[in-house]
């Protein structure tokens, strides 16, 4: 998940085609930029901080719910886990132990509410974008999303060769 280069080309293309809706939705790639930096100032994770709300220059995200330690434990874990995976179309609850899948479901049914919306600060710069955590949570499967894990857990360099990727 965090190596560009290692996804398949199914993944780069629907990361690409995402990523640049989002950004074209913001008004550009550096306008999307400018706001995940914002984000990864905040330590210790954006998902953690209490106003559910992240400003920068051109565009502020928000969300509906905070994210705890322990949930956000978690969540961490499953993408560490999964750090290698050549697609995000993954089932995250497929776990090794009936304990750790169980902790898993709960993140899941907690975490899955939760919507982020993404709106440039300058309406005439486009209508922006809303994502959630998971694609789906239903029938004993759980599918991280792949736009989640872009804006949350990769790093600039990421977010960039997929919006420049072309098949």
């Amino acid at each position: 998940m965090y190596n560009f280069t290692k996804q398949n080309d199914d993944t780069k293309t629907l990361l690409h085609v995402e990523l640049t809706k989002a950004a074209e939705s913001i008004g550009g790639l550096n306008f999307l930029l400018i706001l995940l930096e914002s984000m990864k100032e905040k330590k210790p994770n954006p998902l953690m901080f209490k106003g559910c709300k992240i400003d920068s220059k051109e565009a502020v995200i928000t969300w509906n719910k905070i994210v705890f330690k322990d949930k956000l434990d978690v969540l961490e874990d499953v993408i560490r886990t999964h750090k290698d995976a050549e697609s995000y179309d993954i089932n995250v609850l497929e776990a090794d132990s009936d304990k750790k899948k169980k902790k898993i479901l709960n993140m899941a049914k907690a975490l899955a509410p939760i919507e982020f919306n993404v709106k440039p600060i300058n309406k005439e710069n486009g209508s922006g974008f809303s994502f959630k955590i998971f694609d789906s949570v239903e029938n004993g499967e759980a599918k991280l999303s792949p736009l989640f894990v872009a804006m949350f857990f990769c790093s600039t360099e990421y977010i960039k060769k997929a919006i420049k990727y072309s098949a």
